[in-house]
C-alpha cells in the first residue's frame, strides 16, 4: 500500500495546495470560482474531446460494465435512501445523502488521477462510470426533489434534467469526441496539439481547484458527514467490486479502474445542487470535506487492494 500512497500522494499534494491558498485568503472565493470555471468549461472539457475523439465508441460501450457499475451504485444509493428516510429527514434530504454516498469526484479527480496512474487504457472506463453518474444519478437528484416540490413528475421536470444534461460541457465534449471518431477522419495536427495544451491544464488546475473549494467547507454534522463518507468510501467501492467481480464477471483491468472510481470521496457539484434546492448544504459540506480528507489512505488502500 506505501508504493500506491506514493504515487497518489502527488496529486492529494496539489489539493492540500490548493487548500491552503483558500484558507489563508491567498485564493479568494472569486478565483476560485473562476479557476474551476476554467477547468470545467475548458480545460477539462479539452482533455475529454481528445481522448473521446482518439477512441472508438465501439471499443469503449461495455454493456455489462455499464450494468455493473450502475447495479452497484443504485445499492448504495437505496442503502442511503433508506437510512434517511428512517431518520425521518424527508425525500428531498434522502435524495441529497444518496447523492454523497453515491456520486463521487470523477470528473476533476477520477479522470486525470486514473489516467495518469493507470494509463491511456483507464480513459474508456472512466468515461463510462463519468456518463452513468451524469446520465443516470444528476438526473435522478433533480427529478427527486423537484418532482416532489411539484407533487408530480411533469414535463417542465423532464425538461429541465434534458436541459441540464445538454448544457453540461463534459457531456458535450465527450459526445462531440465520439462523434468525430466516428468519421473516421483523425484530429487535425493543430487541433489535437491545442486540445493536448488546453487539457494538460486541467489536472493541476482540477486538483487545485477541489483543495480551494475545500477551504470553505464547513466540518459541522460529523456523525452524518462521517456515515455518509463510509458509504461512499466503502460500501460504494465494495458493491461495485461484488457487481463487476462476482456477477458480471468485468475483464480485470475495467474491474480495477471502475472500482477505484467507485471509491473517489463526494462530488462536489452535490454541494452546487444541495445550495442551488435549499436541501442540507451544511451537511454536504461537511461530506465533501471528511470523505476527501479520508480518501487520501481509503483511495490507495483500494488500489493497492485491487494489485
Amino acid at each position: 500500500m506505501l508504493d500506491v500512497l506514493i504515487q497518489t500522494l502527488p496529486f492529494f499534494t496539489l489539493i492540500g495546495l490548493g487548500y491552503l491558498a483558500g484558507r489563508t485568503g491567498f485564493f479568494t472565493p472569486e478565483a476560485t470560482a473562476a479557476l474551476t470555471k476554467f477547468v470545467f468549461y475548458f480545460a477539462l472539457s479539452a482533455m475529454l474531446l481528445r481522448f473521446s475523439a482518439n477512441l472508438n465508441l465501439r471499443d469503449v460501450l461495455d454493456w455489462p460494465f455499464v450494468w455493473a457499475y450502475l447495479i452497484g451504485t443504485s445499492a448504495v444509493y437505496l442503502v442511503a435512501t433508506a437510512v434517511a428516510l428512517i431518520r425521518k429527514r424527508g425525500i428531498e434530504e434522502a435524495a441529497v445523502e444518496a447523492q454523497c454516498a453515491a456520486i463521487g469526484n470523477t470528473g476533476f479527480l477520477g479522470v486525470p488521477m486514473l489516467a495518469l496512474l493507470f494509463g491511456p487504457e483507464a480513459i474508456g472506463p472512466v468515461m463510462l462510470v463519468l456518463a452513468v453518474d451524469l446520465v443516470v444519478f444528476s438526473s435522478l437528484i433533480v427529478i427527486l426533489i423537484t418532482g416532489h416540490r411539484d407533487g408530480r413528475i411533469s414535463p417542465r421536470v423532464l425538461g429541465t434534467v434534458a436541459l441540464g444534461l445538454v448544457k453540461n460541457p463534459m457531456i458535450v465534449s465527450i459526445v462531440l469526441g465520439f462523434a468525430w471518431s466516428a468519421t473516421g477522419v483523425p484530429l487535425p495536427g493543430p487541433v489535437n496539439q491545442a486540445l493536448t495544451l488546453l487539457g494538460a491544464a486541467a489536472t493541476p488546475g482540477a486538483l487545485f481547484a477541489i483543495g480551494a473549494s475545500l477551504a470553505g467547507k464547513s466540518a459541522e454534522r460529523l456523525s452524518v458527514a462521517g456515515w455518509l463518507s463510509f458509504c461512499k468510501l466503502v460500501l460504494h467501492p465494495a458493491a461495485v467490486a461484488v457487481m463487476a467481480l462476482a456477477v458480471f464477471a468485468i475483464d480485470g483491468f475495467s474491474a480495477k479502474v471502475m472500482i477505484s472510481a467507485a471509491a473517489l470521496p463526494v462530488a462536489g457539484n452535490v454541494y452546487i445542487l444541495a445550495q442551488h434546492y435549499g436541501v442540507a448544504p451544511t451537511r454536504v459540506s461537511a461530506s465533501i470535506l471528511v470523505s476527501t480528507a479520508l480518501s487520501i489512505f481509503t483511495v490507495s488502500a483500494v488500489i493497492a487492494i485491487l494489485g
